[in-house]
Protein backbone atom coordinates (compact mmCIF):
# COMPACT_ATOMS: atom_id res chain seq x y z
CA UNK A 1 0.00 0.00 0.00
CA UNK A 2 1.39 2.82 -1.19
CA UNK A 3 0.15 6.93 -1.03
CA UNK A 4 0.68 8.63 -4.84
CA UNK A 5 -0.52 12.79 -4.98
CA UNK A 6 -3.19 12.12 -1.93
CA UNK A 7 -4.24 8.39 -3.30
CA UNK A 8 -4.11 5.01 -1.72
CA UNK A 9 -2.65 2.75 -3.92
CA UNK A 10 -3.19 -1.02 -3.39
CA UNK A 11 -0.41 -3.25 -5.08
CA UNK A 12 -2.31 -6.05 -5.79
CA UNK A 13 -2.75 -8.70 -9.33
CA UNK A 14 -5.40 -8.85 -11.84
CA UNK A 15 -8.54 -10.29 -11.52
CA UNK A 16 -7.35 -13.34 -13.52
CA UNK A 17 -3.99 -14.06 -11.62
CA UNK A 18 -4.02 -17.27 -11.14
CA UNK A 19 -2.13 -16.65 -7.85
CA UNK A 20 -5.19 -14.02 -6.62
CA UNK A 21 -6.09 -15.25 -3.67
CA UNK A 22 -10.56 -14.89 -4.40
CA UNK A 23 -11.81 -15.51 -0.43
CA UNK A 24 -11.06 -15.68 3.27
CA UNK A 25 -11.56 -19.67 3.44
CA UNK A 26 -8.71 -19.67 0.24
CA UNK A 27 -6.29 -16.91 2.39
CA UNK A 28 -6.75 -18.84 5.68
CA UNK A 29 -5.07 -22.44 3.81
CA UNK A 30 -2.53 -20.12 1.97
CA UNK A 31 -1.22 -19.04 6.22
CA UNK A 32 -1.62 -22.57 6.96
CA UNK A 33 0.86 -23.27 3.96
CA UNK A 34 3.31 -20.39 4.50
CA UNK A 35 3.19 -19.96 8.18
CA UNK A 36 3.39 -16.45 8.58
CA UNK A 37 1.81 -13.62 6.22
CA UNK A 38 1.79 -9.16 6.82
CA UNK A 39 -1.40 -7.63 5.57
CA UNK A 40 0.22 -4.70 3.66
CA UNK A 41 2.61 -4.83 1.27
CA UNK A 42 6.33 -4.21 2.68
CA UNK A 43 10.36 -4.64 2.50
CA UNK A 44 10.30 -8.14 1.50
CA UNK A 45 8.73 -8.27 -1.94
CA UNK A 46 5.05 -10.78 -2.77
CA UNK A 47 5.00 -11.07 1.47
CA UNK A 48 1.53 -9.65 2.47
CA UNK A 49 -2.28 -10.57 1.42
CA UNK A 50 -1.87 -6.93 -0.37
CA UNK A 51 0.03 -8.51 -3.34
CA UNK A 52 -2.42 -11.97 -3.79
CA UNK A 53 -5.52 -9.73 -3.92
CA UNK A 54 -7.09 -7.33 -6.46
CA UNK A 55 -6.45 -3.55 -5.16
CA UNK A 56 -9.91 -2.55 -6.08
CA UNK A 57 -11.60 -5.35 -3.80
CA UNK A 58 -10.01 -3.37 -0.97
CA UNK A 59 -12.77 -1.80 1.50
CA UNK A 60 -15.53 -2.48 -0.56
CA UNK A 61 -17.67 -3.68 2.54
CA UNK A 62 -18.35 -7.35 0.12
CA UNK A 63 -16.85 -9.85 2.73
CA UNK A 64 -16.94 -12.44 -0.36
CA UNK A 65 -14.21 -10.21 -1.94
CA UNK A 66 -13.11 -7.72 0.53
CA UNK A 67 -9.35 -8.38 2.27
CA UNK A 68 -10.37 -5.85 4.55
CA UNK A 69 -13.55 -7.65 5.73
CA UNK A 70 -11.44 -11.17 5.68
CA UNK A 71 -9.15 -9.98 8.10
CA UNK A 72 -12.38 -9.94 10.63
CA UNK A 73 -13.80 -13.15 9.19
CA UNK A 74 -10.08 -14.79 10.07
CA UNK A 75 -9.99 -13.42 12.94
CA UNK A 76 -13.36 -14.77 14.10
CA UNK A 77 -12.41 -18.48 12.94
CA UNK A 78 -9.91 -19.06 15.20
CA UNK A 79 -8.30 -21.04 13.11
CA UNK A 80 -4.86 -18.71 12.87
CA UNK A 81 -3.84 -15.59 15.07
CA UNK A 82 -4.44 -12.22 14.17
CA UNK A 83 -2.77 -9.12 15.48
CA UNK A 84 0.30 -6.31 15.05
CA UNK A 85 3.06 -9.21 14.60
CA UNK A 86 5.30 -7.52 12.02
CA UNK A 87 7.19 -4.33 12.69
CA UNK A 88 4.36 -3.16 14.37
CA UNK A 89 1.83 -4.15 11.74
CA UNK A 90 -0.64 -6.36 11.03
CA UNK A 91 -0.58 -9.92 9.95
CA UNK A 92 -1.68 -13.87 10.59
CA UNK A 93 0.17 -16.70 11.97
CA UNK A 94 -0.61 -20.36 11.17
CA UNK A 95 -1.35 -22.03 14.29
CA UNK A 96 1.28 -24.72 13.72
CA UNK A 97 4.12 -22.03 13.71
CA UNK A 98 2.49 -19.87 17.09
CA UNK A 99 4.56 -21.66 19.28
CA UNK A 100 7.98 -20.79 17.82
CA UNK A 101 6.37 -17.32 17.48
CA UNK A 102 5.62 -17.13 21.06
CA UNK A 103 8.61 -18.90 22.33
CA UNK A 104 11.03 -16.55 20.24
CA UNK A 105 9.29 -13.26 20.84
CA UNK A 106 8.73 -14.03 24.42
CA UNK A 107 12.45 -15.30 24.88
CA UNK A 108 10.73 -18.26 26.41
CA UNK A 109 9.08 -16.26 29.37
CA UNK A 110 5.61 -16.65 30.34
CA UNK A 111 4.22 -12.99 31.14
CA UNK A 112 4.19 -13.44 34.81
CA UNK A 113 7.92 -14.71 34.66
CA UNK A 114 8.79 -11.52 32.51
CA UNK A 115 6.93 -9.24 35.21
CA UNK A 116 8.63 -10.83 37.91
CA UNK A 117 12.03 -10.37 36.24
CA UNK A 118 11.50 -6.47 35.61
CA UNK A 119 11.47 -7.39 31.77
CA UNK A 120 7.70 -6.08 31.29
CA UNK A 121 6.21 -2.24 32.02
CA UNK A 122 3.53 -1.26 34.54
CA UNK A 123 1.57 -0.45 31.95
CA UNK A 124 1.70 -4.13 30.16
CA UNK A 125 0.73 -5.68 33.32
CA UNK A 126 -1.88 -3.32 33.81
CA UNK A 127 -3.38 -4.44 30.41
CA UNK A 128 -2.45 -8.14 31.04
CA UNK A 129 -4.03 -8.13 34.55
CA UNK A 130 -7.31 -8.14 32.90
CA UNK A 131 -6.90 -10.80 30.99
CA UNK A 132 -6.28 -13.28 34.32
CA UNK A 133 -9.69 -14.80 33.70
CA UNK A 134 -9.01 -15.45 30.08
CA UNK A 135 -11.40 -12.72 28.54
CA UNK A 136 -12.24 -11.50 25.73
CA UNK A 137 -12.52 -7.49 25.65
CA UNK A 138 -13.51 -4.83 23.59
CA UNK A 139 -10.39 -2.65 23.12
CA UNK A 140 -12.03 0.48 24.78
CA UNK A 141 -13.20 -1.94 27.43
CA UNK A 142 -9.41 -3.29 28.29
CA UNK A 143 -8.50 0.60 27.77
CA UNK A 144 -10.87 1.97 30.81
CA UNK A 145 -10.34 -1.31 32.77
CA UNK A 146 -6.56 -1.28 32.37
CA UNK A 147 -6.66 2.22 33.71
CA UNK A 148 -5.71 4.22 30.74
CA UNK A 149 -7.03 7.53 29.83
CA UNK A 150 -7.33 11.24 29.69
CA UNK A 151 -6.49 10.78 33.40
CA UNK A 152 -4.59 7.53 33.87
CA UNK A 153 -2.10 5.56 31.80
CA UNK A 154 -1.06 7.32 28.30
CA UNK A 155 -0.37 4.80 25.31
CA UNK A 156 -2.85 2.11 25.27
CA UNK A 157 -2.16 1.47 21.40
CA UNK A 158 1.59 1.30 21.85
CA UNK A 159 1.29 -0.63 24.78
CA UNK A 160 -1.13 -3.39 23.31
CA UNK A 161 0.79 -3.30 20.18
CA UNK A 162 4.07 -4.13 22.09
CA UNK A 163 1.93 -7.44 23.53
CA UNK A 164 0.53 -8.15 20.44
CA UNK A 165 4.86 -7.94 19.05
CA UNK A 166 5.74 -10.04 22.21
CA UNK A 167 3.44 -12.95 21.82
CA UNK A 168 1.01 -12.13 24.41
CA UNK A 169 -2.31 -10.40 22.72
CA UNK A 170 -3.64 -10.83 19.69
CA UNK A 171 -7.15 -9.87 17.94
CA UNK A 172 -10.29 -12.21 18.03
CA UNK A 173 -12.79 -10.21 16.41
CA UNK A 174 -13.85 -6.95 15.27
CA UNK A 175 -17.48 -6.61 16.92
CA UNK A 176 -20.04 -3.68 17.05
CA UNK A 177 -21.12 -2.17 20.48
CA UNK A 178 -23.93 -3.47 21.80
CA UNK A 179 -26.87 -0.60 23.01
CA UNK A 180 -28.68 -1.09 26.42
CA UNK A 181 -31.44 -3.16 24.09
CA UNK A 182 -28.78 -4.88 22.90
CA UNK A 183 -28.18 -3.75 19.74
CA UNK A 184 -25.44 -3.31 17.54
CA UNK A 185 -24.27 -0.13 16.49
CA UNK A 186 -21.02 2.17 15.03
CA UNK A 187 -18.48 0.57 13.74
CA UNK A 188 -16.61 -2.58 14.33
CA UNK A 189 -13.82 -2.22 17.07
CA UNK A 190 -10.74 -4.44 18.15
CA UNK A 191 -11.29 -7.39 20.63
CA UNK A 192 -8.31 -8.63 22.15
CA UNK A 193 -7.82 -11.75 23.90
CA UNK A 194 -4.60 -14.32 24.62
CA UNK A 195 -3.02 -17.02 22.46
CA UNK A 196 -3.91 -19.37 25.66
CA UNK A 197 -7.54 -18.00 25.71
CA UNK A 198 -7.81 -19.42 22.00
CA UNK A 199 -5.61 -22.79 22.02
CA UNK A 200 -4.64 -23.51 25.33
CA UNK A 201 -1.45 -23.21 27.53
CA UNK A 202 -0.06 -26.55 26.88
CA UNK A 203 -0.35 -25.66 22.92
CA UNK A 204 0.87 -22.51 23.08
CA UNK A 205 3.80 -23.08 25.28
CA UNK A 206 4.64 -26.50 23.06
CA UNK A 207 7.78 -24.62 21.74
CA UNK A 208 9.52 -23.65 25.37
CA UNK A 209 11.67 -26.49 25.39
CA UNK A 210 13.30 -25.14 21.81
CA UNK A 211 16.24 -22.04 22.74
CA UNK A 212 14.15 -18.99 21.65
CA UNK A 213 16.92 -17.90 18.92
CA UNK A 214 16.44 -21.32 17.17
CA UNK A 215 12.86 -20.52 17.53
CA UNK A 216 13.77 -17.73 15.35
CA UNK A 217 15.78 -18.68 12.87
CA UNK A 218 13.30 -21.67 12.28
CA UNK A 219 10.98 -18.73 11.32
CA UNK A 220 13.09 -16.99 9.38
CA UNK A 221 14.23 -19.80 7.08
CA UNK A 222 10.60 -20.40 6.88
CA UNK A 223 9.86 -17.07 5.47
CA UNK A 224 12.88 -17.15 3.27
CA UNK A 225 11.71 -20.49 1.77
CA UNK A 226 8.19 -19.33 1.06
CA UNK A 227 9.59 -15.99 -0.44
CA UNK A 228 12.47 -16.21 -1.70
CA UNK A 229 13.14 -12.42 -2.31
CA UNK A 230 13.47 -11.89 1.31
CA UNK A 231 16.76 -10.34 2.26
CA UNK A 232 18.62 -10.27 5.28
CA UNK A 233 17.61 -6.44 6.00
CA UNK A 234 14.01 -7.21 4.82
CA UNK A 235 14.19 -10.25 7.24
CA UNK A 236 15.04 -8.21 9.85
CA UNK A 237 12.94 -5.06 9.50
CA UNK A 238 9.57 -7.15 9.36
CA UNK A 239 10.01 -9.72 11.52
CA UNK A 240 12.33 -8.18 13.87
CA UNK A 241 14.98 -10.76 13.72
CA UNK A 242 18.22 -9.53 15.51
CA UNK A 243 19.83 -12.46 17.23
CA UNK A 244 23.97 -12.25 16.13
CA UNK A 245 25.36 -15.23 14.73
CA UNK A 246 22.54 -17.17 14.42
CA UNK A 247 21.95 -19.13 10.94
CA UNK A 248 19.15 -17.81 8.82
Amino acid sequence: MAVENGIWIMRGVAPDDPRRIRSWRELIRWIDRVGFLPLFQNEIEGFSVEEYTCGWDWWSGDPERDPWEWRRLVARSGQVAYGKFFDKKAGFISKAWFPHFANWRRDGYDFDSRWDEGLASLRQKRVMDQFAPGDELYSFELKRLAGFGRQGEKNFEGTVTDLQMEGYLLIRDFRRRLNRRGQPYGWPISVYTTPERLWGYEYVASAYSVEPGRSGAMICRQVRQNFPAATEKGLHKVLGYQQEGAEI
